[in-house]
């Protein structure tokens, strides 16, 4: 590839931020793969270049990097995009351009580990993936359309290339007007794309990579090695969706290691087989997950709404059983226990969310054992995630003394009460605390 075609790609840039259009501000979806990378290595070389024909005061237009953390990414791409995202937040600061990191996350109720062991969803596959439209769409839209609700109309610039798929290329080609950049977002309003590579192949983007100093100072070798321990198939899960007909997720490099939309997970397969064989109990646990997920019985024969789910053959389909839940959080958790001892850094599960499970469980009825239960007994520790304070239990265990039973049902109304407010959601508590203490008269 020439300095020529660079070049060209770099004045289409220019040209596009110095545009007078009440300085819509630049978002890229920065996945920390080849082509978002190339898209964010082109656009920092034009803001340089900027500077220095016109000075400062040219640079206003504001670039915001976003990249989508799902909670349950592959961790060596985790470690990786650390790195990297520190690495362009400093180098932004330093440079002095109007560059802004951001990192989008699901919201607690979305999140991987409470849909599946919180609310029993069964794991994603091809005709029920509930999975990036939660994890990756939904975060990262909301943020574009806070900043189009802040400036009234934003632009994202995507690493969608012509020569990726027949699927892509005809859906870029679909949507671009002749004769302009931007073409109207189909899903988000005010929005508008711009696919600046568009018409790069995949040799020119590794040679950009490869022969391009990364501008912010990072070393993108580190990035063709993660691509050649990885050998599946080239994908990328994406962040930002520009159509109906894109594919959301496939063999994916950057992908969730949790993934169970596909068959084999090749890329981490692949990953064990060069070196890092710490990640084989990862793996196990996502095929267990495959493995687990269409099996009768550990599935309702009902769904969360009350619908019947089975099938010809009297198979249920419905959500997964709370002993099946309870058996996969344990398994989880020991999971995380043995990796911390390898790296102690590691979190699979956060706090946060094993309280929202305990949260979900008992909105669904299940109020023993509880997530505290489980823990203590992997951890052989104590860790308070009740929702009442530490001085409250207190008192409320001398005044209970006598009625242990108390405690614990008092303990519980009030989680069900505070877990409304994690979650933000007020609805149906009636229904919940009616059902804990149908269930305790039960029980005396």
């Amino acid at each position: 590839m020439s300095s020529q075609r660079i070049n060209y790609i770099i004045s289409e840039l220019i040209d596009q931020y110095l545009i007078e259009d009440n300085l819509r501000p630049w978002i890229i979806g920065f996945s920390g793969g080849k082509d978002s990378t190339v898209v964010l290595t082109l656009v920092w070389r034009a803001l340089l270049s900027i500077r220095e024909e016109l000075g400062d005061t040219a640079l206003v237009r504001q670039v915001y990097v976003v990249n989508n953390d799902t909670l349950v990414e592959n961790p060596i791409i985790t470690d990786y995009i650390v790195e990297v995202l520190d690495c362009i937040r400093i180098a932004a600061i330093e440079q002095k351009l109007p560059i802004n990191v951001q990192i989008t996350v699901p919201k607690l109720e979305d999140s991987f580990w409470i849909s599946f062991l919180g609310k029993g969803y069964p794991v994603p596959n091809n005709t029920f993936r509930w999975c990036t439209d939660r994890l990756k769409i939904k975060p990262t839209t909301q943020f574009i359309l806070d900043k189009v609700d802040a400036m009234g109309e934003a632009i994202v610039l995507i690493g969608t290339r012509l020569s990726e798929s027949a699927t892509r290329a005809k859906s870029i080609r679909r949507h671009e007007i002749k004769g302009k950049r931007l073409t109207k977002h189909p899903l988000n309003p005010n929005t508008y794309t711009y696919p600046p590579i568009k018409d790069l192949y995949l040799e020119e983007v590794w040679y950009i990579l490869n022969n391009e100093p990364s501008p912010w100072g990072y070393d993108n070798k580190k990035l063709f090695q993660i691509y050649a321990d990885a050998t599946a198939d080239d994908y990328e899960c994406p962040t930002v969706i520009t159509d109906k007909t894109q594919p959301s997720c496939g063999q994916s490099r950057f992908g969730c290691w949790v993934c169970t939309v596909v068959k084999e997970d090749k890329s981490m397969m692949a990953l064990i087989n060069n070196g890092n064989q710490w990640m084989a109990p990862l793996l196990k646990y996502r095929d267990e997950m495959v493995a687990g997920r269409n099996i009768s019985e550990n599935r309702y024969a009902t769904r969360r709404n009350g619908q019947a789910a089975q099938d010809a053959d009297g198979h249920n389909q419905g959500n997964y059983t709370f002993e099946y839940r309870c058996e996969m959080l344990c398994k989880l958790l020991e999971l995380q226990r043995d990796m911390q001892k390898i790296k102690p850094h590691m979190e699979l599960i956060s706090n946060q969310e094993l309280v929202a499970i305990q949260i979900n469980w008992y909105r669904d009825g299940f109020f023993a054992p509880k997530v505290t239960d489980i823990y203590n007994e992997v951890y052989k520790r104590n860790m308070p995630l009740e929702n009442m304070q530490y001085q409250e239990r207190l008192i409320l265990e001398k005044v209970c003394a006598e009625h242990p039973e108390d405690y614990h049902l008092i303990n519980d109304l009030v989680s069900l009460q505070k877990s409304k407010t994690i979650l933000m959601n007020n609805n149906g508590l009636q229904g919940d605390i009616e059902k804990r203490l149908d269930n305790y008269l039960n029980q005396q």
